[in-house]
């Protein structure tokens, strides 16, 4: 049995307008998800210094404290803020017009950016009153109009042994 060589090789041809293409569209992508960042400087400001007769701002407000005691049932208790307490049926609107005036709100917008409410409740309290006191400090729907009273409210970790 006789084997041909034969001596005309298959020739293969690279088709460079396909590559060409798709290093244009590399560098078109690369070029176009390029971001420059510019670096940061020392500017070299020399500011005159505060003059001591200037009174100074406080660097923030005091963090008011809500405390929900909780009563044997799971009911609530009292209810007060800092130094003042809640009582009756309508604590929570109590509570929501004393936020308003302290924040004075007169149906705009609060100027409440950096005060901050710390809720500390009960570890049996029901978990209904927290989100009433949640809802009296956070704001209000007036005329479809959204108002924002505190925007930082904090809860504590509830302590199981701690009632009352």
């Amino acid at each position: 049995m006789r084997i041909r060589h034969a001596d005309h090789r298959d020739r293969i041809d690279l088709q460079m307008t396909p590559m060409i293409d798709i290093v244009f569209q590399l560098l078109v992508f690369f070029i176009m998800t390029f971001k420059i960042v510019l670096p940061e400087g020392d500017f070299n400001i020399r500011m005159p210094l505060p003059s001591e007769a200037a009174p100074s701002t406080p660097s923030e407000l005091p963090t008011l404290n809500l405390r929900m005691v909780a009563g044997g049932d799971g009911q609530l208790a009292r209810l007060s803020l800092d130094a003042r307490t809640f009582e009756g049926e309508d604590r929570f609107r109590n509570l929501h017009g004393y936020i308003r005036g302290l924040i004075n709100d007169a149906g705009g917008p609060g100027a409440t950016a950096d005060q901050e409410v710390e809720i500390n409740a009960d570890y049996d309290l029901h978990y209904r009153y927290v989100m009433d006191a949640i809802t009296a400090l956070s704001g209000y729907l007036e005329n479809g109009q959204r108002h924002q009273l505190i925007e930082k409210i904090r809860l504590t970790p509830p302590d199981e042994g701690r009632n009352r």
